[in-house]
């Protein structure tokens, strides 16, 4: 099966530090692929390549085939890839709807909206009630209320609606439960699995290893700047997997990326 998203040899440095040595990437269509590895392995810095926020010093980028070489997250939202990162992206001072429309924002229909530029709220204001709803955010009662009113968890979980609300091709989570409650770890879980039945190709880069394990197909293990290996969870133990991302553990042969 050809990758929907696919990177080879990807090297980006900053100074005298190797972020990424050559380091290699591949999704599969309609899958959940869990990205881990040890701080400072270069996970966060290989999927802003993948989505535009860094450039690499060099490599091959591929979506749907087709290589790619984006010079923004814009771009890359364009293309049909949402990234929620580690830092969220989101702006303290503006609402809840604001901040899911950020760079999307619906205009009024008729003249008003074309000439006049006016804002659709009523429209955004619905729709991001819907997404907070579906992920199940009901402690969230004023849409309109500033995002540096909420709660760490909140601002997570409203990173993750918009994403999931925006992303057609492929959705990439940096660490989306971190900050979560359980019940709201829970329903971002549900929410995973929901775009996935959805046919969206999921990157999902955690520390939670019983998370990984219970939702992914197949789990990137990221070491030293590059792909170690590539496996599957129900082929090997989270003990496993944590050996070989800190070096305690080497893949076979045949297994190695």
């Amino acid at each position: 099966m050809e990758p929907i998203l696919k990177a080879r040899n990807l090297v980006k440095r900053f100074g005298r530090v190797t972020a990424l040595d050559g380091a290699d990437f591949d999704l599969l269509p309609g899958e959940i692929l869990s990205v881990i590895g040890d701080n400072g392995a270069g996970k966060s810095v290989m999927i802003k390549a993948l989505s535009g926020a860094l450039q690499v010093d060099s490599g091959d980028m591929f979506l749907e085939g087709n290589a790619f070489h984006f010079h923004s997250p814009i771009d890359a939202r364009a293309a049909g890839i949402e990234t929620v990162y580690q830092t969220l992206a989101m702006s303290p001072a503006l609402s809840i709807a604001d901040n899911m429309f950020m760079g999307r924002e619906l205009r009024r229909p008729g003249l008003r909206g074309r000439l006049l530029r006016q804002l659709d709220r009523r429209a955004m204001e619905k729709f991001s009630r819907e997404k907070l709803t579906e992920l199940g955010l009901l402690t969230i009662q004023n849409i309109n209320q500033a995002v540096e009113t909420l709660s760490g968890g909140q601002r997570q979980g409203i990173a993750v609606a918009r994403a999931a609300a925006f992303g057609s091709k492929v959705i990439i989570l940096d660490e989306p439960t971190a900050a979560l409650g359980v019940k709201e770890s829970r329903r971002v879980l549900e929410l995973i699995a929901d775009v996935k039945s959805r046919g969206i190709s999921i990157v999902l880069i955690s520390h939670n290893m019983p998370h990984v394990f219970e939702i992914s197909d197949r789990i990137h293990i990221h070491r030293l700047g590059k792909r170690l290996t590539v496996i599957k969870p129900d082929e090997f133990s989270m003990s496993d997997a944590v050996a070989f991302m800190t070096g305690a553990k080497r893949p076979e042969q045949e297994m190695a990326a």
